[in-house]
C-alpha cells in the first residue's frame, strides 16, 4: 500500500510500487495507468495490461472490455469499505 499526495499522478505512484507488485496475469487499471513505460514495464513481468487508452493517444492501444468491464467489481468493494468507515465515524 502506498499513501501519496492527491495530486499525483496514478501512474507515478505505481512507478514506486512496481517492483513490490504480486504475480499476477493480468493487471485491469484505469486510462490514468496508460503509459508506454509502464506497459512495458508490466510485460517484462509476465503480467497483461488491460488498460484503456487516454484519449489523447494517437495510436490507440487494444485492451480486452469484457475483461475491462469487471473493474467494477473492485470499484464496489472499495465503496462498500468507505461506507463502513462513515458508520464508524459517527
Amino acid at each position: 500500500m502506498l499513501l501519496s499526495e492527491g495530486q499525483m499522478s496514478d501512474y507515478k505512484g505505481a512507478a514506486l510500487m512496481i517492483d513490490a507488485f504480486p504475480k499476477a496475469k493480468t493487471l485491469l487499471a484505469d486510462r490514468g495507468y496508460d503509459a508506454d513505460w509502464f506497459r512495458q514495464a508490466l510485460i517484462d513481468r509476465g503480467i497483461t495490461p488491460c488498460i484503456p487508452s487516454k484519449a489523447n493517444r494517437k495510436v490507440p492501444i487494444p485492451h480486452d472490455r469484457v475483461l475491462y468491464r469487471q473493474r467494477h467489481k473492485v470499484e464496489n468493494m472499495f465503496g462498500k469499505i468507505k461506507d463502513w468507515r462513515r458508520v464508524h465515524t459517527r
